[in-house]
């Protein structure tokens, strides 16, 4: 998904508001740096790959490696405490598996990057209203089907917090098909507030999957800035489930048996996938989908 003219003040935005996190009071270099950049780069790349080379930059100039570092830890030990409470009451669900898609989807607004300004009383009041919220689009059923014949999974986490809802699923996952092979992916560097291995290991991850980061900085999986190692476990994982939409934005044009779980939180997303904005999504790559209906 290219770049839309829409969404370059959020990009300006969020390099001010990074800024301000991490402390940097004289600004202007970083955005004469970062201005110049955009004059000059390919409209037709991803926005989650525009914010891995901004946020590049911010970290040079702020002489901070992982602003959002102390983010990340608080954020993941709120919600890895919370987990006991989710799992109780995705177990009393009458369809245990398709409540825990639906809180790793509720999860995915556990953001706070400053382009979605997401506050924690919403996170909560988004959990208090889980009985009240469908999904929009709801692939869940092909998904299921595809857990239980597939090998090979790839599951390509997104935020600090979101990803002990992300736990809760692939424990899910693993008692539907035991013999099932997860792989966790995470991003190859410190990005915004996006999940690393250091996040995925602090939280437990690997009880359920082998953890593997990316090699690469972008927000999202941007494949050909990805490491070998990635892109050859993601040229085998028979089904792939890519949280978030950055990983929307860099994989929906994939033929590739992906199936997004997101919750829209911009309109161009949402006007990309054909909903309105905050609505929860579980929908198998419209590209794949096509192309083995047409086979059939």
């Amino acid at each position: 998904m290219k770049l839309q003219d829409r969404c370059l003040p959020c990009i300006i935005n969020q390099v001010i508001k990074v800024a301000n996190i991490a402390g940097l009071n004289e600004k202007e270099d970083l955005l004469r740096e970062v201005f110049a950049y955009l004059s000059k780069m390919d409209y037709d790349i991803s926005t989650p790959e525009i914010i891995g080379e901004v946020f590049d930059m911010i970290k040079r100039h702020t002489n901070n490696p992982d602003p959002y570092k102390e983010t990340r830890d608080y954020y993941n030990t709120m919600f890895l405490k919370l987990s006991p409470d989710y799992e109780r009451k995705i177990e009393q669900a009458d369809n245990p598996f398709l409540m825990a898609i639906r809180y790793a989807i509720v999860g995915n607004i556990i953001d706070f990057n400053p382009i979605h300004n997401t506050l924690l009383e919403d996170v909560y009041d988004c959990f208090d209203k889980m009985e009240l919220l469908d999904l929009a689009i709801d692939d869940s059923h092909l998904l299921l089907e595809d857990i239980k014949k597939a090998e090979t999974l790839l599951y390509l986490g997104d935020n600090c917090g979101e990803i002990c809802l992300d736990k809760i699923l692939l424990k899910k996952i693993k008692e539907l098909n035991p013999n099932l092979k997860l792989v966790f992916g995470v991003r190859g560097k410190a990005v915004v507030n996006d999940s690393i291995a250091e996040d995925a290991y602090a939280i437990g991850i690997d009880e359920y999957a082998e953890i593997i980061d990316n090699g690469d900085g972008s927000q999202g999986t941007v494949l050909s800035r990805t490491s070998s190692s990635f892109r050859e476990i993601y040229k085998r994982a028979d089904v792939v489930i890519a949280k978030g939409q950055a990983n929307y934005e860099c994989l929906s044009e994939e033929d590739k048996n992906i199936y997004f779980l997101l919750m829209t939180k911009c309109d161009v997303i949402a006007k990309d996938i054909g909903v309105e904005d905050k609505k929860m999504i579980c929908m198998k790559n419209k590209a794949f989908r096509a192309r083995t209906n047409r086979s059939l």
